[in-house]
């Protein structure tokens, strides 16, 4: 059984690899909170980016058939709006911009926590002992 073919698996990597995307345009935010007329940017959530996986495309057989109608974006980076700037045009809150942050460590934490406890879950179903 390859692990890589399991969909929990799959869906953590996705996750993980979402979060590294959006600390890093995060750490960019931060390194230039001093930068004149700057635009913090983010990535979509995963929730968009999951949504755009899971979307079935119907296949197009005839040349009258109706075609797809969703035009689902990547999800790419977006420019986010803030409220308020500071004199010299910079939109980066550095309070909200941290707050970020944590919260991607958190989900970090989350889903390599959940990728563990599976991987723990296969080996006990496989007869081997858990590893604390």
């Amino acid at each position: 059984m390859n692990p890589i073919q399991i969909g929990v698996f799959d869906l953590a990597e996705r996750r993980l690899a979402w979060a590294n995307k959006r600390q890093a345009v995060l750490a960019q935010n931060i390194a230039n909170a001093n930068t004149p007329h700057y635009q913090p940017r983010d990535v979509k959530p995963f929730a968009a980016a999951l949504h755009r996986l899971t979307a079935v495309e119907p296949t197009l057989t005839q040349p009258n058939h109706i075609g797809s109608s969703s035009s689902a974006a990547p999800p790419g980076e977006i420019v986010r709006r803030s409220h308020a700037r500071s004199p010299d045009g910079n939109a980066v809150a550095l309070d909200e911009q941290l707050v970020q942050v944590a919260n991607m460590a958190t989900t970090h934490t989350l889903v390599t926590s959940i990728y563990k406890k599976y991987l723990g879950m296969f080996g006990i179903a496989l007869g081997r002992s858990p590893s604390g």
